[in-house]
């Protein structure tokens, strides 16, 4: 009964304000409402760095271009699935940089400032019994935005996924610490002009983008 309270309120809330809302935000909205009306419902704000690469220059050579470490943060929304197994749709983000080299013509910048931003759905999954506690599993499927800000090139979408491995540590009844390794996989396909846009400045190619990350995280319940 307390979820379906929960669940009428927020439907109720959106409904006065569906005029305000474009169709993505309001399946967002929407997504999230039924989420709160489910058992084991929680927010997890997640911190960690990110490292890893897989593309190269078109110019001749295939001569690796390096994407710079740095820090990434995500959000994530999970619900219960069953005892020891829970449902997630998690958003990440990353701002970093590619080290153009051979790939740059030459009036353009030898660095490429590169935001990466992943939209997942998926599950994480506990091994040892009940949600809450212990190793689990952890992954997703869904589509990856990479904006490059450099003049002549554009934003791409490709599909993407993620999965790692982690623990989690109860701190309180609503309260719980993870530690947490995942693996972002991009399809990038590109022989050669993945981010060209009225005029090619960079050439770069690449069959998939691979990042490691490792991270710790908050999981508030509902």
């Amino acid at each position: 009964m307390r979820a379906m309270r929960r669940l009428s309120i927020a439907v109720r809330a959106l409904s006065r304000s569906r005029s305000r809302l474009s169709p993505c935000t309001l399946g967002l909205a929407l997504l999230a409402a039924t989420a709160l009306a489910h058992a084991d419902a929680g927010l997890v704000l997640q911190a960690g760095m990110r490292a890893g690469s897989g593309f190269e220059s078109a110019n001749g050579g295939n001569e690796e271009l390096h994407l710079r470490s740095g820090p990434a943060a995500s959000l994530a929304l999970e619900w219960g699935y069953d005892d020891h197994r829970l449902w997630q749709v998690v958003v990440a983000h990353q701002r970093t940089r590619l080290a153009l080299g051979p790939a740059a013509s030459p009036a353009t910048a030898q660095q490429m400032p590169l935001r990466l931003t992943h939209l997942h759905i998926g599950g994480v999954n506990y091994f040892d019994g009940p949600v809450g506690s212990g190793p689990y599993v952890v992954g997703g499927l869904g589509l990856t935005q990479l904006t490059p800000r450099l003049p002549g090139t554009s934003t791409r979408t490709r599909a993407s996924m993620n999965i790692g491995i982690g623990h989690e540590w109860p701190l309180a009844k609503s309260l719980a610490v993870r530690l947490e390794l995942r693996a972002h996989i991009v399809a990038i396909g590109s022989d050669g002009a993945f981010f060209c846009s009225g005029g090619c400045t960079v050439a770069i190619r690449a069959d998939t983008l691979t990042q490691a990350e490792a991270a710790v995280a908050l999981r508030l319940g509902f």
